[in-house]
């Protein structure tokens, strides 16, 4: 799950390609659209769902809560009324760590190979 917003910035993204950025299936992400009122993405004329960076932030969150952390939806949706900011916080400092412990895989990896 690690989104390199600097690399991969583009206005807006395709349900297969959030999908693939979380490893979620692209229906849990059209149901967590129908349990989540912040998350709205655009629709086309055809009806073809286009991604912001917003909404992209909003995933992130209910992702960490319900994929990484373990809570119900219902109990993700409280958590995102009532605190926010603490959960934002939270999310951030689960995703750097497991940015950490990839880099930390991976050097694990190469010295394993070096030997």
């Amino acid at each position: 799950m690690a989104f390199n917003w600097d690399k991969d910035l583009k206005l807006y993204y395709s349900t297969r390609e959030v999908a693939r950025i979380f490893g979620v299936n692209e229906s849990t992400l059209r149901f967590w659209e129908s349990k989540f009122p912040s998350i709205r993405p655009k629709t086309t004329d055809n009806g073809v769902r286009q991604y912001s960076q917003k909404n992209i932030e909003e995933i992130r969150l209910v992702h960490n809560l319900v994929k990484v952390r373990g809570f119900r939806l219902d109990a993700a949706c409280e958590i995102l009324k009532k605190n926010r900011k603490d959960a934002d916080r939270s999310a951030e400092i689960i995703e750097r760590l497991m940015n950490v412990r990839d880099e930390l895989m991976r050097i694990n990896s190469h010295l394993d190979g070096a030997n």
